[in-house]
């Protein structure tokens, strides 16, 4: 069995949902006319439009404006780098909901909602100030 995973994703607009992840600086392509391929590290994230997930989850998208259905968290190397890709974010016109900030005294952190509300976090773990069991 194949060990890839693609995640599936609906969004309102591809073509408008490609140009921001690709504004924040993701790679996100069109494939054919009616989706999109985000790659993120070795992951996949498909783009579809509303009427096409659901048709082939059978189930409704849901409402981003009142619920979360999974936060997608992306590892950062730095402080720096969660700070700037928070402010590519606001540029691209994403949703900031926790501004950058430390955690626990070892991880540095922030919160966006994409274009169609779903859920991000950028991380930055400093190893070396983490906890020992």
């Amino acid at each position: 069995m194949s060990q890839e995973i693609w995640i599936n994703v609906p969004v309102k607009d591809v073509e408008r949902s490609t140009a921001f992840f690709n504004e924040i600086g993701f790679q996100a392509a069109s494939v054919g006319n009616e989706r999109a391929r985000l790659v993120i590290g070795g992951t996949t994230i498909m783009l579809f439009p509303d009427a096409t997930f659901e048709k082939f989850t059978g189930a409704r998208a849901v409402d981003t404006s009142h619920s979360a259905e999974v936060i997608f968290s992306i590892g950062a190397e730095s402080r720096e780098e969660v700070d700037a890709f928070i402010q590519k974010v606001e540029l691209a016109g994403g949703h900031i909901f926790g501004k950058p900030s430390e955690i626990d005294g070892w991880m540095y952190g922030a919160g966006f909602a994409d274009l169609d509300g779903h859920r991000w976090n950028l991380l930055y773990m400093d190893e070396s100030k983490m906890p020992k069991r």
